[in-house]
């Protein structure tokens, strides 16, 4: 009984830690010039995404992509330079897969801005991959509204494909 309950708490203490979703982690950002290339992503968020969160768009890695079970899920990303970024950073929305291993986060030029003091923008863009810390935030949904998209490939018969998307207010004021 007492190896099974040692056990017990060696799992539990293990999968805990292993699984901090809202821990801060510590990584690289860069960033792509257009938007639209993150909003026609891995998601399928198309026109609709450049309305999320302000335009601060992300592309992640693999896990935090996870198949497209991360995708609308958001971020805060924080740079780490002093002389060039904001302490509270950014808030951005996972709409595509970065298979990048160099950074795990592929930002829009907004949300890398974003991440920079006043006036410090370009800059910040001159570096093209900072330090970052991030974790992971709650989305709110005050207000819900509710998108409804029929994909392209319903048109085959017997199949009906289509996304459903939550967003905060209207689309140009959704936010992380």
């Amino acid at each position: 009984m007492a190896f099974f309950l040692c056990f017990f708490f060696f799992l539990l203490a293990s999968s805990s830690a292993s699984a901090c979703d809202r821990c801060s982690h510590q990584s690289k950002a860069a960033y792509f010039s257009k938007a639209s290339a993150l909003s026609s992503g891995a998601c399928g968020y198309d026109s609709l995404a450049l309305g999320l969160s302000g335009g601060h768009l992300a592309a992640g890695v693999p896990s935090l992509f996870k198949s497209g079970a991360g995708c609308g899920a958001c971020y805060q990303l924080r740079c780490k330079n002093p002389t060039l970024c904001k302490k509270e950073g950014a808030r951005v929305v996972l709409t595509d897969l970065n298979p990048n291993n160099q950074t795990e986060f592929v930002l829009s030029s907004r949300a890398f801005v974003a991440m920079a003091q006043d006036g410090k923008g370009q800059q910040i863009l001159k570096l093209g991959i900072v330090d970052i810390e991030y974790k992971r935030v709650a989305r709110e949904f005050k207000n819900q509204n509710l998108a409804v998209r029929v994909e392209e490939s319903s048109k085959k018969t017997r199949l009906l494909s289509n996304q459903i998307f939550v967003s905060r207010g209207t689309n140009r004021d959704s936010r992380c």
